[in-house]
This record gives structure tokens, sequence and C-alpha cells, in this order.
């Protein structure tokens, strides 16, 4: 049996009474939750059809609680919070606090805004993983955008990249006057300035082992001392770090202390790379060209160009999407909507030539060489395709993702075909 309380509209929380866990219980929730969108309770009408701890199965459906009917003491509170925290959640998710700040709408996006979300609303330590560029310091001022603490500290950037080592701990403890050569007044390091507020620790696998400790400490004790001085200072401050490394690589290595990843990663948001919400691509490009041309807000983007936009690749993720945006923007002259005249030459695909422009006697000739030596077609055209990938490789100087734009294949298709002409020479 199952029954969804909750008319057939996707918007809006529901139920869905089951007595079976079957294929048809969740593909309801499924459908119900548009697949963990909208919050769905999964109720069973008794509690040894979840003896079987096949519960995992309906969360994974998409259900955002899953309770027994008959043992759930107070199951109409117990409902009616998971409701309301939910309507909190999905109200901020919605506001223009976090959409200024995250811009997409796709489903892997809003599933990655309301974790954002949910854990800005606790006091957690705070991991955000993901490759370069793909906003892990945006998402870190969401999180105390929407931080409910009152009155709200403020968010403190320390780039881990650019401490320098012999300056380190003045950086995160600061110093006392005398403390080093040129140490003429004392200074407030990074602890000191986040107090109340929120610390964040950009590139935070790049820390040298010895400041892992000292970190360590001041996160677990909340206390710290100046260079030079001798003297306990109190900080409390809320922690959010991001890193595009592996850090449980890093500690298998001895290079990251596992205590400390334990400490920080009390919460991981890992943030999507760009080519896994090609959806947000049209969305964030609007966004940068409203940064760059507030006068022209309602400038429209060519066909021409929306189709350049979303089939081009970008490594560099949504920071390279929004430089190429402020070129574009740049380069925009005069009313009408942009075009693809306004991408820079070097940022324009490279167009295939004509067959009659290339193949000629000469290609024709070699082809005909081979196959009277007895060449089979496979073989053909595997040589063809390895000229082909050195030519434009030797094009484009080495640069794969360039060299896969030239060849009309993604970097990932022509990756895959160099390491297989590799493996058979």
């Amino acid at each position: 049996m199952v029954t969804p309380l909750r008319e057939e509209n996707p918007d809006g929380p529901g139920l869905l009474f089951f007595d079976e866990i079957t294929p048809r219980v969740l593909e309801g929730i499924r459908r119900l939750s548009r697949g963990g969108l909208e919050c769905v309770c999964a109720v069973a009408t008794s509690a040894a059809v979840l003896a079987r701890g096949d519960v995992w199965q309906l969360l994974q459906a998409g259900a955002a609680d899953v309770v027994a009917w008959q043992h759930t003491p107070q199951l109409g509170d117990r409902l009616g919070e998971r409701f309301r925290h939910w309507q909190l959640v999905e109200q901020l998710v919605a506001s223009p606090t976090v959409r200024r700040i995250l811009v997409g709408d796709s489903l892997v996006w809003r599933r990655v805004l309301r974790r954002i979300v949910e854990v800005a609303l606790t006091r957690s330590t705070v991991l955000i993983a993901g490759e370069t560029g793909t906003g892990k310091e945006l998402a870190a001022r969401a999180i105390h955008a929407v931080d409910s603490t009152i009155p709200k500290g403020d968010l403190h950037v320390l780039d881990c990249t650019t401490i320098v080592p012999e300056l380190a701990g003045s950086e995160l403890f600061g110093h006392e006057r005398g403390a080093f050569t040129n140490a003429l007044t004392a200074r407030d390091g990074a602890f000191a300035q986040a107090n109340g507020g929120i610390l964040f620790l950009d590139e935070v696998g790049e820390l040298p082992l010895g400041l892992q400790a000292q970190l360590l400490r001041v996160v677990q004790e909340g206390l710290y001392k100046r260079v030079g001085g001798n003297t306990w200072h109190h900080t409390e401050f809320r922690l959010v770090c991001a890193t595009n490394r592996d850090l449980l690589e890093l500690v298998r290595r001895g290079k990251f202390r596992a205590d400390l990843y334990y400490r920080l990663s009390s919460w991981t948001i890992t943030l999507p790379p760009l080519r896994e919400r090609r959806e947000d691509i049209l969305p964030l490009a609007t966004h940068f060209i409203q940064q760059r041309m507030p006068s022209e807000c309602g400038a429209d983007l060519e066909e021409a160009l929306r189709l350049f936009l979303l089939e081009r690749e970008y490594p560099g993720n949504v920071r390279d999407l929004k430089q190429l945006v402020t070129r574009i923007a740049d380069r925009h002259v005069g009313p009408g909507p942009i075009s693809a005249s306004d991408v820079a030459e070097d940022d324009r695909p490279e167009v295939p030539a004509a067959v009659s422009e290339w193949s000629g006697n000469g290609f024709d000739m070699a082809v005909q060489h081979a196959v009277g030596d007895g060449v089979g077609l496979k073989t053909i055209r595997r040589a063809a395709e390895n000229a082909a990938i050195d030519a434009a490789l030797a094009l484009e100087n080495g640069n794969v993702p360039r060299a896969a734009r030239r060849l009309g294949v993604t970097s990932r298709a022509l990756q895959i075909r160099r390491a297989t002409q590799r493996s058979s020479a």
C-alpha cells in the first residue's frame, strides 16, 4: 500500500504512508520529493517494516525523514518540526541574501545550496572542498550571511597559499612590539581579528605541519599567545576552511595532521565543477554581465553566443566563465544584444576547414599507398587520428583544452585518446 498525503503537484512538503518497502514506494518518494528537492516524510504503518535496515533505501530515494506510525512518540510534533525546519531552509535558499552570492538553479546546485544553509544554521566547523574556481570563498560568504549569530562578527579571510613561512606565526597569532626586526608596533593576527566572527582559511591544505599543530590547539582551547609575548589571549570564532586538495590523501602521506582534519571536517561541503551543473552556465553569464555592465542589465545574449557559452569547456570552472564573460562584456559597444562578435579572437572556437581545403592529392595518395600495402581501415583510421592529435597539440603548444576545441572533442576525450596512443606505441 502506498498512500501519498499530498496532491500530485510538485511543490510543498508531503507525507507518504507505506506498509512495505517496494519499488513502487521508492518511485513514489522520488516523484513526490522531485529527487530530494521537496520535503517528503515516509511513514511506515508498522515498525517491523523498518527493522531490516531498509531505511537507507528510503532516504536515498529522497525521503527527508522516515518514521514508524505506532512507535514514534509525539509523531505530529516531530513531523511539524521537520516541515518547519525544511521551510526555513528553503526560504533561505531562495532568499536574495543567498542568491546574490551563489547563482544557479540546477538540481545539483540546489542540493548544495540547501546543505550550505543547513550548515550555516549551526555553529559547527565547516570544510569546503572543490576544484579551483568552483566558488569556495563565495560559499563561505554565504555561510557568514546566513549565520544567525547576533551580533554577527566579521568574516576574516586568510589565504594559506600567501603566508610567508617567516611571518606565518605573526599572520595567525599576531606579534608584540620588538618580537622581531621591523616589529615596531604590536599587531593582531587572524585569530584576534576573527574573534566573534568567522575565520575563513582558504587552501588550508597548504599550511605547514608546525602551524597545523598550533591551529589545532587554538581551535580546541580558544587560547593563543602572540609572537614574542607571554600572555594568553582568548578568542572565539567559527572556523570555515577550504581546499582543492584531497586532505585524506595528504593525511595518509603524512602531510596533514589526522586530528586536525577530523576537527575541521565536522561538516564537509563539496562544490561541483561547472561541467556537472551546465544548466547554470547562462544564468551565471547573465549575472556576471550585469555585474560588469550594471547600466545595461537588460542586455540579451544572441543565440550564437548562448550556444558558444554552453558548449565551451571551463577548466577553471565558474572563475573561468566569469573571466570569459568579463572579456566579452568589455568588448561590447553600443546598444543591442551581446553577440558572438564580442568574443575575443583568442576565445573563439576553431572553425573546421572545408574538406576541399585540406583533403587533396597528398592525403589521398597516402591513403592509396596504405591500402595498396594491405593496411586495414582500422589502422589507417588510428594513424590519421594520431596525426591529427599531434598536429593539434603542436599548433596549440601542448595546451590540451585548446587542442581539444580545435579537434571538436572534449578535453577528457582527448586525454583518453592520448593515453591510448601512448599505450599502443
